[in-house]
């Protein structure tokens, strides 16, 4: 594995690569970042025998340094991690974010906890997942269960905006278009409103060009394949093995057409069917809705930020 080096981020924060398998498009890498803690939170903070690894969600990277320091300042070592073809890790050539199915990524989430060293060390483990990281956490918890303590949910991707009827409806032209066309595209649907919403908060810092486009990465059936096969195993009912706590926003906004009511709700996914969905990954799960959250609840407008980090609090106290 290669060296800790400076992130773009700045002070306190540095990223090492991670090398994994090439593909057909060239060299993979995976890109973890961590966040030095303050020394003596390390050695006395409430949290200080906890790891957390953060994983982006879908045309995302790792950015929100205010949820990195949330931990930090309470001892916790903070990682996270940039998928394949994804922000940091997004190599000359790629297809940005694509994939034919989700469980490659156990390759990048095992390189990132074996550069964590969280077993060698007897650490209590917290994975964090937002939208579609999250979806790829709890299906990676269930496929290995006993290896996390505790799984934190923001906005889950745990159910397509059409819900199962509509995914049960379309899977089956998904799955023929990508045997035929696996690389095809799609027609843009993300018309960069939740984009507008975040820089109207004033949450969302200028991202390297490429990394975080304003309308979405394009999509792919292949990848869409992929996404609603992860839908399907989670309706089915799976354990993630260790207690959930999911943070969601208590309203939905439809993207169709701008509405300043996307400045204070999830105007990405429909929030009442992933809390439905929620119940069908663990034994014990706390959901949170919060009143004004944008579907990054830590990005959202200061009141309901804070409610969202009061949750996590909360959920966090059980694990102590």
């Amino acid at each position: 594995m290669g060296e800790w080096h400076p992130d773009i981020l700045g002070e306190g924060f540095e990223q090492r690569t991670l090398p994994l398998r090439p593909d057909d498009e060239g060299e993979v890498v995976a890109t973890l970042v961590r966040a030095r803690p303050h020394p003596g939170a390390r050695l006395f903070g409430e949290w200080r025998d906890v790891d957390v690894l953060y994983v982006h969600g879908w045309s995302d990277y790792f950015f929100q340094t205010d949820l990195a320091r949330f931990f930090t300042d309470r001892g916790a070592r903070f990682h996270a991690l940039d998928l394949r073809k994804y922000g940091r890790s997004l190599r000359p050539g790629q297809t940005p974010g694509y994939t034919v199915a989700l469980d490659v990524y156990d390759a990048d989430i095992a390189a990132a906890v074996d550069a964590m060293g969280t077993a060698d060390e007897g650490r209590r483990l917290v994975l964090l997942g937002h939208s579609t990281g999250g979806l790829t956490l709890t299906l990676w918890a269930a496929r290995h269960p006993g290896v996390a303590d505790l799984l934190v949910l923001n906005s889950p991707w745990l159910e397509l905006q059409l819900g199962p009827l509509g995914r049960q409806a379309l899977a089956p032209i998904v799955n023929v278009r990508a045997r035929l066309d696996p690389l095809g595209t799609h027609p843009a649907v993300d018309l960069g409103f939740y984009t507008r919403a975040q820089r109207e908060v004033g949450t969302l810092p200028d991202a390297p060009e490429g990394w975080r486009p304003a309308r979405g990465f394009p999509t792919h059936p292949g990848w869409l394949a992929a996404i609603i096969a992860g839908h399907a195993r989670v309706a089915s009912g799976i354990d993630v093995g260790c207690p959930a706590l999911v943070l969601l926003s208590k309203r939905s906004t439809s993207a169709l057409s701008w509405s300043d009511a996307m400045l204070s709700s999830d105007s990405v996914l429909v929030v009442d069917d992933i809390a439905r969905a929620a119940t069908r990954i663990s034994a014990t799960v706390t959901l949170a809705r919060i009143d004004g959250a944008l579907h990054d609840v830590f990005l959202s407008a200061p009141e309901a930020r804070d409610a969202a980090f009061a949750a996590l609090r909360r959920g966090m106290t059980g694990l102590a």
